[in-house]
């Protein structure tokens, strides 16, 4: 730790809010009460979170810490091209609204507290759903370590160094996530987002203005990347159309197959919630477009930082006084701890659902249930944690693109089963094994990259690889599930009565 570097006044507001956060957390397990003794209660809410909690627990996950370090670091070193997430949420927003509410009905009905458990409902066995999981659980876990570098970030600019401060922060996650479950983040998603609202607006209002104006924002922007050569600027390259789409596109599709994500929806109180949710989301939308906008504004301040992840707390630390960047800094770094907590309860429910509990071949009481799961959500927290105290950042962010990939390849099981009952289960897990082996093999060639040039008819054409994997994941499922012969015991699944189906689980 340097002393000399130390920003006590910033320090002093940062520790301030996250002490609130921190009591809130730990308060949380008396809101809506309930008994924690049930999976059901710890690990969705109870599933009784309406309109309002909803809208902030499902931005919350969605828009994390490193959202707001990453995309402005992104438009920082290639310009138009890191505003793909734009789009990307604009996509999700209708299928949130067709599709989600549909999803929470039919686990509602069937008490199904994860994806999986809806899947393996309709097909039967316990090796599908296991693989579902599995995908969930790994697919987040860089997802979870990549919250830890946009705290690292916050907590370097205000002169911290070091580990300590890092883990000491994820200690008290732990503890109030082992607490109060879901209800921890979702109270703290309420302080999160009125915050980072805050801080946003403050920042886009005032920084044009010291600047000159939004035109000599992007003037100066232009000129950079104009200077820097290439195919950066402040407009898309043509030869970049085909990535930015696809990218968008496959983000777009894999956003709620997430553990975190899928969390969020089946808390809900219901399909309507949901729904009404998928109609206020974009809210969220204009939010990232403007902390996009922030990579232009650092350019434009002539800021140079050590890594681009800087670049945002760069940017406050020159231009507004040192509260300012205490406040801001701690809108980031609660911003880290909303989704890291959501992310580990739900993977902790995939494992104890649909990897623990059905492969010891007992009957769990819930207490037992719930116990595994809170043992598991901190096992995957301080996994991440490790993660990132012992291999290079930049590998974990490579494997968060890897990640994008995999939890695509779920998507045909649980949004195709929910339209159509012709798609027979070993198609299913051909395709999804397709996909994933594709997918992972095409990204290790590429160095661990998450997009592919495909050269045809004289053209040059990088696409995202997440989607190509999608498409023979579907070909191979829909190819063999019109060759296999008819599922009886898939059909008889479904003609169960949900309370028979939750009886025997």
């Amino acid at each position: 730790m340097k002393a000399d570097a130390l920003d006590l006044p910033a320090i002093a507001v940062f520790i301030a809010f996250f002490a609130l956060v921190t009591v809130l957390g730990f308060i949380a397990s008396r809101w809506k009460a309930g008994d924690l003794l049930h999976l059901h209660e710890w690990g969705l809410g109870g599933r009784r979170f309406g309109i309002a909690v909803s809208w902030f627990l499902i931005g919350g996950d969605f828009y994390t810490a490193y959202t707001v370090i990453a995309v402005p670091a992104l438009v920082y070193s290639v310009g138009a091209y890191g505003f793909f997430a734009l789009p990307f949420t604009i996509i999700v927003y209708p299928f949130i609204f067709l599709v989600m509410p549909k999803l929470w009905t039919a686990c509602h009905r069937g008490a199904h507290v994860t994806a999986a458990d809806f899947v393996q409902s309709v097909y039967g066995g316990k090796w599908f759903a296991a693989a579902i999981a599995a995908t969930g659980i790994i697919a987040t876990m860089p997802y979870i370590a990549l919250q830890l570098v946009g705290m690292q970030v916050v907590i370097k600019s205000l002169g911290i160094h070091g580990e300590l401060p890092l883990i000491a922060a994820f200690l008290i996650l732990a503890a109030y996530t082992y607490t109060s479950g879901l209800r921890a983040p979702a109270m703290i998603a309420f302080v999160k987002d009125i915050m980072i609202y805050i801080v946003v607006i403050v920042i886009v209002a005032l920084i044009p203005a010291r600047l000159g104006s939004y035109g000599a924002v992007f003037e100066a922007a232009n000129r950079a990347f104009l200077a820097k050569g290439g195919m950066t600027g402040i407009i898309l390259h043509p030869s970049q159309f085909s990535a930015y789409a696809t990218l968008a596109l496959g983000s777009a599709l894999a956003a709620f197959m997430y553990p975190h994500t899928m969390t969020g929806v089946l808390s809900a109180s219901s399909a309507d919630t949901v729904k009404k949710n998928a109609v206020f989301l974009p809210a969220y939308t204009l939010l990232l477009g403007l902390i996009a906008l922030l990579g232009f504004m650092a350019i434009a301040a002539g800021i140079q930082p050590e890594a681009s992840s800087d670049v945002v707390p760069a940017l406050i630390k020159q231009l507004f006084p040192s509260w300012f960047l205490g406040f801001s800094a701690a809108a980031i770094a609660i911003s880290a701890l909303v989704p890291a907590a959501v992310m580990s309860i739900g993977a902790a429910n995939l494992f104890t659902r649909n990897l623990y509990k059905p492969f010891r071949g007992q009957n769990f009481t819930p207490a037992h249930e719930t116990k595994n799961a809170k043992l598991a959500s901190l096992l995957v927290k301080f996994g991440a944690l490790t993660f990132i105290l012992f291999l290079p950042t930049e590998y974990a962010i490579d494997l968060q693109l890897l990640g994008g990939i995999w939890i695509l390849q779920i998507f045909p099981a649980i949004v195709f089963t929910l339209y159509t009952r012709r798609l027979k289960l070993p198609a299913l897990f051909t395709g999804w094994l397709a996909g994933l082996v594709s997918g992972t093999a095409l990204s290790a060639a590429q160095g661990l990259k998450p997009v592919v040039t495909l050269n045809f008819g004289g053209g040059h054409y990088p696409v995202y690889i997440g989607l190509i994997g999608f498409l023979i994941n579907i070909a191979v499922t829909f190819m063999l599930s019109a060759v296999l012969p008819r599922n009886v015991h898939m059909q008889t699944r479904l003609l169960e009565p949900a309370d028979a189906r939750a009886r025997q689980r």
